[in-house]
């Protein structure tokens, strides 16, 4: 039987139940909770120092407004890239290929920035659909193309971090298929595409947190225009 590449994107079903919100749930489980002793642990010390270290680096470029989205976005980064990472792991799904998760994640927060920045200083944030000293007879075509740019916001963070998580998954296992097929007939070649496979793999895990800091990151310099 043909499969195609593309069913490893397909969402896990269990008695026709699929499970795409398990597949979100089950990495929060992986992160301890904070304990009452004096002395925390190694791995929750390295949590609590990277979410510090993330969390003021998020906050660098935001005025005082833009701090109570703090624990929110800090969430977000962590989640995003949880699950990024444990997509990578063999008969995993990574829930962060669909474009529907994306864009759900995408739209509302990107939504929330916009009416933010309309409510707060609604002449600022439509300042921005018409750039200083434009010249008159480009104005009314500036605004629809700002207008449509401004709109396109969330559908970009959704494409980016759906194309780049899928583009890195097809890559692998057309790779690992190659390798595993020359393994009989040409062991040197096969050799040599392992290699490329394991570089390959950890280049993809420097996307995976890669993309999930850029997406977090973009919803930042969103807020940061309308704060």
């Amino acid at each position: 039987m043909t499969v195609s590449l593309f069913d490893q994107f397909m969402s896990p079903t269990l008695l026709g139940i699929p499970l795409i919100a398990l597949a979100m749930t089950l990495p929060w489980i992986m992160y301890p909770a904070p304990t009452t002793r004096w002395l925390n642990s190694r791995f929750l010390a390295l949590q609590g120092w990277f979410i510090n270290r993330f969390t003021q680096q998020l906050l660098l470029p935001l005025s005082l407004g833009g701090h109570k989205w703090a624990a929110l976005l800090t969430s977000l980064m962590v989640f995003l890239i949880t699950m990024n990472m444990l997509g990578l792991l063999p008969y995993t799904f990574t829930p962060t290929t669909q474009l529907s998760l994306n864009l759900g994640l995408a739209t509302p927060l990107w939504l929330a920035t916009v009416i933010i920045g309309m409510r707060n200083q609604p002449t600022h944030a439509l300042g921005h659909l018409l750039p200083e000293g434009t010249p008159g007879p480009l104005i009314p075509v500036l605004i629809v193309i700002e207008t449509i740019s401004l709109f396109i916001r969330p559908l970009a963070l959704g494409v980016r971090l759906t194309a780049n998580l899928t583009a890195g998954h097809l890559l692998i296992q057309l790779i690992s298929t190659a390798a595993f097929v020359l393994l009989s007939s040409m062991p040197a070649v096969a050799l040599l595409t392992s290699t490329v496979l394991v570089l390959l793999t950890l280049l993809e895990v420097a996307v995976a947190m890669i993309q999930a800091y850029v997406f977090v990151l973009l919803l930042t310099l969103y807020l940061q225009e309308n704060v």
